[in-house]
């Protein structure tokens, strides 16, 4: 049994996930959980090549759209259990978690170096870029970060055509090691065009349980792989913009439970084992649930072919409620432009993630004539081709009425 187990049972595990609730592991948001006391030393998180850049990296990444400022004891917590790998973005908090982690590395200077740090820009022109990446370096007063990503692209084309250039320049200074970008929406063909590039050193997408069913994504995967780009996966719980029935999760879910899981333990298992994806990105905001994931990290244990059935079984009852970011078939069936995905994805973060405020705020920044527009479009024959069957208009009216 390894050393982690000794100090922590799967028993006193599921105790404490029990305590933090639905989205125990990886969860977003758990503002009501107490902070408990940090084990002891333990050993790492195991880690994994990042594609053939010749970085290994922890196969958990903490997610830092939380309150870094004063999640420091989060931070020195997260480098002695061997989460080294840090994301953040220029947007998150407006800077202000990238000013916790800068923070941080001012206290550590030592830890500066064992870090895998990843920041991103939304702005994805030249100079767009470039005031972005300057004033990431000065919140995290750091003179270089690890992975440079392009936030949140739906298509490779939504990439400034100098960027290449811009890339080998700031590398040659010394500000980035890697670079690559990020995606939400059309995730399989943002990874399989980033792949034909052939100078794109890292990826994080959506992966999760409901996409290991996707032969397009899957195929996508490969070609990443192919290319030597490292994948780190995130949303990787699958939570829809619905909420799902107790009733359902409890039938499938009861026989995991008996045997020491979680279904959130097993929901990142499935990403785990996939051995192609070098790092899940976790939103961890609070000890508890730090060393819960800590701990699904380490655990040795495999699901079984009755595990993943009952994962692929709860994909098919919750079907409808999934929202799978292919933004290039419903968003070209409506008549006028329509952030269909982006909406939908608001949804989520505000009913299964438990983060409103966030995702209200994210709502607002949609222009007014957007939301507007949202209400009355006619979605019939977006619907009619959704391949989950989303009831695109009605979720996107109570999108309305949620975040007004």
């Amino acid at each position: 049994m390894p050393k982690i187990f000794k100090k922590w049972s799967r028993r006193e595990f599921l105790k404490t996930t029990g305590a933090v609730g639905v989205g125990s592991v990886l969860a977003p948001l758990c503002g009501s959980i107490q902070t408990a006391h940090p084990a002891d030393k333990t050993e790492k998180v195991p880690r994994r090549p990042f594609g053939k850049t010749g970085i290994d990296v922890p196969i958990l990444a903490l997610g830092g759209m939380f309150d870094t400022q004063s999640g420091q004891l989060m931070l020195r917590q997260a480098v002695q259990w061997g989460v080294t790998y840090w994301d953040t973005a220029a947007l998150y908090g407006y800077g202000r978690s990238e000013a916790g982690m800068g923070r941080y590395f001012q206290k550590f200077p030592q830890d500066r170096p064992k870090i895998f740090l990843v920041t991103k820009s939304d702005h994805l022109d030249i100079q767009g870029l470039t005031r972005s990446l300057e004033g990431s370096l000065k919140r995290l007063q750091t003179s270089y970060v690890d992975l440079y990503l392009a936030h949140g692209i739906s298509s490779i084309q939504a990439l400034h055509p100098g960027t290449r250039q811009w890339v080998e320049k700031v590398r040659t200074q010394g500000k980035i090691r890697l670079f690559g970008f990020s995606t939400h929406e059309n995730m399989a063909n943002c990874l399989r065009d980033g792949a034909r590039l052939g100078w794109i050193d890292g990826i994080m997408t959506i992966y999760n349980y409901r996409l290991t069913n996707e032969p397009d994504m899957m195929a996508a995967i490969k070609d990443c792989v192919a290319a030597g780009i490292g994948l780190t996966a995130m949303k990787t719980q699958g939570d829809g913009a619905a909420i799902s029935d107790p009733a359902v999760r409890q039938r499938l879910f009861g026989p995991l439970l008996a045997r020491g899981f979680t279904e959130h333990q097993a929901k990142l298992k499935v990403v785990w084992e996939h051995p192609d994806m070098a790092s899940i990105c976790s939103q961890m905001p609070s000890l508890p649930i730090l060393k819960a994931n800590v701990i699904a990290a380490r655990d040795p244990v495999k699901l079984t072919s009755l595990d993943r059935a009952a994962l692929t079984e709860y994909d098919r009852e919750t079907f409808p409620g999934y929202c799978a970011g292919c933004a290039d078939i419903c968003e070209n069936l409506v008549g006028r432009p329509a952030p269909i995905s982006r909406i939908m994805r608001y949804l989520m973060y505000s009913r299964s993630y438990g983060d409103h405020q966030r995702a209200r705020d994210l709502y607002q920044t949609l222009p007014a004539s957007v939301r507007r527009r949202t209400v009355l479009l006619d979605y019939d024959k977006a619907e009619e081709q959704c391949p989950r069957k989303m009831a695109i208009g009605r979720l996107m009216r109570e999108a309305s009425i949620l975040f007004a």
